[in-house]
């Protein structure tokens, strides 16, 4: 990801080290209840992570029936997925969406 690229998280530890990576990062207190947060008080909630946990819940579910996957090829699922994901397009659709892809 490129250099101060913005990243919303949870306040899990391990997220605090984006800033000195050089990114953009705002995070959530879910231990607070927070799940969203409105830090300029326009009604519009700037910092949230409901959108990435949706996809992360996703991936969780289109994985499940994938049991036994190596690690060697783990990254091609998920990179599939995110294609999927990203087309927006189900069904035979999707055929049109990859062949473009693939044949650029």
């Amino acid at each position: 990801m490129a250099p101060g690229t913005r990243f919303f998280t949870d306040e899990y530890d391990i997220y605090a080290r984006l800033p000195a990576w050089g990114y953009d990062h705002h995070s959530v207190c879910h231990s607070r209840g927070e799940s969203a947060r409105d830090d300029d008080g326009d009604g519009f909630y700037e910092v949230h992570v409901n959108t990435m946990e949706g996809v992360w819940s996703l991936l969780r579910s289109w994985l499940r029936p994938h049991r036994g996957i190596s690690q060697e090829s783990l990254p091609v699922y998920p990179s599939f997925f995110q294609f999927v994901h990203n087309a927006r397009v189900r069904g035979k659709g999707l055929l049109n969406s990859l062949l473009a892809a693939l044949l650029g």
